[in-house]
């Protein structure tokens, strides 16, 4: 290994450490809290996840007052820690639920309520909770899902929080004077799901919809921060719009302050200290440390893999083809807009003509390969237009750096080793520390039986788009004298840029007081932030990969197989899959 791979390792070892150590410091607040990963049993039979948080002034003796905390669509029970941190810190036990068919609770989403119902009768269950102080927290899907545990069961709550998400909405009972109990909404003034959530195109402007002037019992728009109703009778209802979009309630310290105060309120925890102090924003950068240096590790794997067990994946290394400036920059513009144009229609599309399935049974995921697939296609018929007329002397595979078939299986278990090895370190991650590399919405985490046949369903056509990415790429916008660091910055430039501007496009409209350019595509456009940084990542991989080995595989196998994992592990299953 070399000085400086040797120097990364090291660099990126100790991230891994001690980020998971400060994470795991802040979440258990110095070890006033202990912060268990269960699983129970639903009333359907289903296996329900998620983390317990036990203040330890919690006891059978001493019972303390507890919120059931619910994330959203494609997130996990994890997505909530800010919340359930700081209400931990405050003395009350917390319950954070992975919903039905998301993270390591079972299939299919949406069904049992959400799993709101069983999370709810779970957390009463528990002899160190005070059955008549608990309360509901919940983010977008994550508010339905606490909205159905509250019909279940009317009298087993005290108040609710609901962040980012309504009443009425997926089959949800709607919202009146006296459902739900103690009603805090935190409503971001950028959410990016007003339309669907209060029937108001611009989320400043539910103030005035009926939806909420029924919820809250008044003929009027509603007024920020006032109180309606009264907490004695359960009628309280009181509204908040923190600076944010609809996925930063999670990082707005505003946002997790306001439930805080809200459940300081209504079930009178014995540290009812001020919403202002927070600690949560420390395990946040605790994990995203421990990201970074799990992302950083990738490449030292790789070389000390290729320097034993897979030396013979390094060949040859084929010719590089320079193009006319020019040309070089028509083709990284068409490389970079392609993704784009076809991100929201045929994401949109690919999930209604192949449904949740018995074997592929994840919609988001369905709707990104067949993306891929789209695009791939794309840019195959363009690159075989560019080679036949415009790069004629490249006339074999290999000179795109595409081998033989022993060569394509040697580098598929040379990638196979390089992502199990990070696998490896994740599950070690969360075996010592209960946490997962992260942040905000980007994590890693490992997968369940269920997810992990879900990768195995969706694999072969994620890892045939990276090898014709790479082919493209590296045949398309080599230059024959620049370096491979250099190489690796230009490829993620043009990997990324597209999604930047995409996301510029968007969100500028909405920040200006207005709606999403394309405001039909909220969900999408969300997803659409988590590529830009595995766009970079990819792009560096791809690019090292190519130029130490010689090949397109090495690179394309351990991006497909790691992107794999990673959105396989991070989404919701639909439907139950032949192998549960």
């Amino acid at each position: 290994m070399t000085k400086t791979m040797s120097r990364t390792t090291f660099i990126a070892l100790t991230m891994i450490i001690l980020g998971s150590w400060l994470a795991s410091l802040i979440q258990t607040d110095n070890g006033q809290v202990q912060v268990s990963d269960i699983r129970f049993v639903g009333s359907a039979g289903q296996t329900m996840s998620a983390l317990l948080y036990r203040p330890q002034n919690a006891t059978v003796d001493n019972p303390q007052p507890a919120v059931l905390a619910v994330h959203g669509y494609i997130n996990s029970r994890e997505t909530q820690s800010g919340f359930a941190i700081e209400l931990a810190r405050r003395g009350i036990v917390v319950l954070a639920l992975d919903q039905t068919g998301h993270g390591y609770s079972d299939a299919p989403a949406f069904a049992h309520g959400f799993g709101g119902p069983d999370g709810l009768a779970y957390l009463r269950s528990l002899a160190f909770v005070d059955q008549q102080r608990v309360g509901l927290e919940g983010h977008s899907m994550g508010g339905w899902t606490v909205l159905m545990a509250a019909a279940a069961n009317p009298d087993g709550y005290e108040s609710m929080v609901l962040e980012g998400s309504s009443t009425g909405t997926f089959g949800t009972n709607e919202g009146t004077p006296t459902f739900p109990r103690n009603l805090k909404l935190v409503f971001s003034r950028y959410d990016e799901f007003s339309a669907l959530m209060w029937e108001s195109p611009i989320a400043d402007n539910i103030i005035e919809t009926e939806k909420l002037k029924t919820l809250f019992g008044s003929d009027s728009p509603i007024e920020i921060g006032t109180r309606y109703g009264s907490t004695t009778a359960g009628t309280a209802r009181e509204l908040s719009m923190p600076p944010v979009t609809h996925p930063g309630d999670h990082l707005s310290t505003e946002a997790i302050g306001d439930a805080v105060d809200w459940f300081n309120e209504t079930l009178t925890p014995d540290a009812s200290y001020s919403k202002t102090n927070q600690t949560w924003y420390w395990k946040e950068l605790g994990t995203l440390i421990a990201l970074i240096g799990v992302l950083m590790i990738i490449l030292p794997i790789c070389d000390v893999l290729l320097k034993s067990t897979f030396a013979s994946v390094v060949v040859a290394a084929p010719p590089i083809y320079d193009v006319t400036r020019s040309s070089w920059f028509i083709i990284a513009f068409i490389t970079a807009a392609i993704p784009i144009l076809t991100f929201f229609p045929v994401q949109t599309i690919a999930p209604l003509l192949l449904p949740p399935n018995l074997f592929w049974s994840q919609s988001i995921t369905t709707g990104i390969v067949g993306w891929m697939m789209v695009t791939g296609a794309i840019s195959l018929v363009l690159f075989l237009i560019w080679l036949k007329f415009f790069q004629s002397n490249i006339r074999f595979a290999s000179q795109c750096g595409l081998g033989d078939f022993d060569e394509l299986i040697r580098s598929l278990f040379f990638a196979s080793s390089v992502v199990l090895t990070l696998y490896l370190l994740v599950s070690a991650i969360d075996f010592f520390f209960t946490i997962d590399p992260r942040f905000w919405v980007v994590a890693l985490k490992p997968m369940s039986k269920m997810q992990f046949f879900q990768f195995l369903a969706y694999l072969p056509f994620i890892l045939g788009f990276f090898v014709l990415l790479g082919a493209t790429l590296h045949s398309q916008l080599g230059k024959r004298e620049a370096s491979t660091a250099s190489m690796m910055m230009i490829n993620s430039t043009v990997l990324t840029i597209g999604f930047v501007v995409l996301l510029v496009a968007q969100y500028v409209p909405l920040f200006a007081g207005g709606t999403l350019l394309i405001a039909s595509q909220p969900l999408l456009t969300i997803v659409a932030l988590q590529f830009i940084p595995l766009m970079i990542l990819i792009g560096m991989v791809s690019t090292w990969c190519f130029y130490r080995t010689g090949s397109v595989y090495p690179g394309a196998f351990v991006n497909g197989i790691f992107i794999c994992w990673y959105i396989t592990a991070g989404q919701a299953t639909q439907s139950v899959p032949f192998f549960n």
